[in-house]
């Protein structure tokens, strides 16, 4: 601590400030996977979701305390998590997603032992790193407003033109986006007045006013949690998803080439998701060198990608690297101890999951626009005045959200820089390793007609 200029007064403050800022995510994850069924139309409860939320996150936040030696937390990333809901769960049984996600995290560990992944984070420019993180914010934004019902699909039938609407016909209407409202501007001021707590502050205040209100009027529009008064504070976790993996069933059910694109998919998303996050907050905390390297990246590396293994072996969605992190770094966190005391936070919160179960989308929902803001805010460190980045960049930030898919965003900037830099001549500032991925990636995205012409 004392060689990291920290104190341990500093590092207690800072892991407590990390999970109060982070803790949404056992709210928030239960419901984003809990809002899909799988291809024999089950579903996960609440309550399943919320145990196996906290079990990962404790159990690698406190690996990356003791391993990692760094004042990163990890949980259920944002995002990713929408892929195995929304992509892959209806394709397969929960199971077999489950079973991807681990082998989707030893593909990870195996790529951060070899030295590959550190190899590839050091390759791609830092304004590639920061539209990703720019994208993934507007992304997880939309998701919030979409899960609110503040932003709605427009039915085909309509033939309109406009995709998405505000409401159900234009305009907003209901109790449930009331809640949502008044959450999101509590929210909005309390961050802004950098509150501690700001994010969980307000999604508390969103979830009693929503009980207030459902108790006088028997609102039933909340969807698929209604808020309400649990019979009990503190109950028995359940582990029932522990262990419910099928490692290669989804390559039978889904198909080989389909659960290989999404296997690719996985890795490509949790190791570009945890890249800038791991680089902007060690950077935060001092803990890079005058290259602007981060220091013992390997072992960090290694912990990340065994998050993927541990959010299938839970069946909570892979694990990464928390942003929320820099909140504990902005209280003076900076060793392994600060990470230690959120995990041990996370670990208590396994004794409280019946309140999860009280929290409907309304309520939690703005914690997603509002962290989906802050990530955007980082879109002030892209050169946007260079040309070499400026399609590439704004490619990458805006295909991630219009298509639901953060790899396609990433997939997308990474080929239109490597083909700006090569059609100006500059192919050597693209390096070798930057064309490999952009080949990959064209691979990805041409993978419908080379499975027919395969077939042909």
């Amino acid at each position: 601590m004392s060689a990291r200029g920290s104190t341990l007064s500093r590092e207690i403050r800072g892991g407590v400030t990390t999970f109060v800022a982070m803790s949404y995510i056992i709210l928030l994850n239960p419901l984003i996977l809990g809002a899909s069924a799988d291809i024999t139309g089950a579903r996960l409860t609440t309550e399943q979701l919320t145990t196996a939320t906290a079990l990962s996150a404790a159990v690698m936040t406190l690996l990356m305390g003791v391993v990692g030696k760094a004042p990163l937390a990890i949980a259920a990333g944002l995002g990713i998590n929408g892929v195995v809901a929304f992509q892959m769960a209806p394709a397969m049984t929960w199971a077999q997603a489950f079973g991807l996600v681990v082998l989707e995290g030893v593909c990870i560990v195996l790529m951060a032992i070899s030295g590959v992944r550190e190899r590839i984070i050091n390759a791609i420019p830092a304004p590639m790193k920061t539209a990703i993180t720019v994208g993934i914010g507007l992304y997880i934004a939309l998701v919030g407003l979409v899960s609110a019902g503040f932003v709605t699909r427009t039915p085909d039938s309509a033939n309109s033109t406009v995709p998405v609407r505000m409401g159900l016909d234009g305009h907003l209407e209901g109790w449930p986006i009331l809640v949502f409202c008044v959450g999101l501007l509590l929210m909005i001021v309390l961050v802004s007045r950098r509150t501690p707590g700001a994010v969980l502050i307000s999604i508390v205040v969103a979830t009693l006013l929503a009980i207030g209100l459902n108790t006088m009027f028997r609102i039933p529009e909340w969807g698929l949690v209604e808020p309400k008064v649990p019979d009990s504070v503190v109950g028995s976790p359940d582990f029932s998803l522990f262990g419910q993996v099928d490692l290669f069933g989804g390559f039978v059910t889904a198909g080989v080439i389909t659960a290989t694109v999404f296997l690719f998919t996985l890795v490509l998303s949790g190791f570009f998701d945890a890249m800038g996050t791991i680089t902007s907050v060690c950077s935060e905390a001092k803990l890079t060198d005058n290259k602007g390297k981060v220091r013992g990246m390997g072992r960090i590396l290694l912990v990340d990608g065994a998050g993927a293994v541990s959010g299938g072996a839970t069946g909570s969605s892979p694990n990464t690297v928390f942003l929320e992190s820099a909140a504990g770094v902005g209280e003076g966190a900076r060793t392994g101890l600060s990470s230690v005391v959120t995990g041990l936070l996370f670990g208590a919160a396994l004794l409280f999951t019946p309140l999860a179960a009280v929290v409907p989308a309304q309520a939690a929902a703005p914690a997603l626009v509002v962290v989906g803001g802050m990530m955007v805010a980082q879109c002030r460190h892209i050169p946007w005045q260079d040309s070499d980045y400026t399609i590439p960049v704004f490619l990458t930030a805006a295909v991630i959200p219009f298509t639901y898919s953060i790899t396609n965003g990433i997939g997308a900037g990474l080929i239109a820089f490597v083909l700006v830099k090569t059609f100006k001549g500059k192919w050597r500032e693209a390096g070798w390793v930057m064309t490999l991925i952009a080949a990959l990636f064209a691979v990805y995205f041409a993978v419908e007609p080379i499975e027919a012409l395969l077939k042909g």
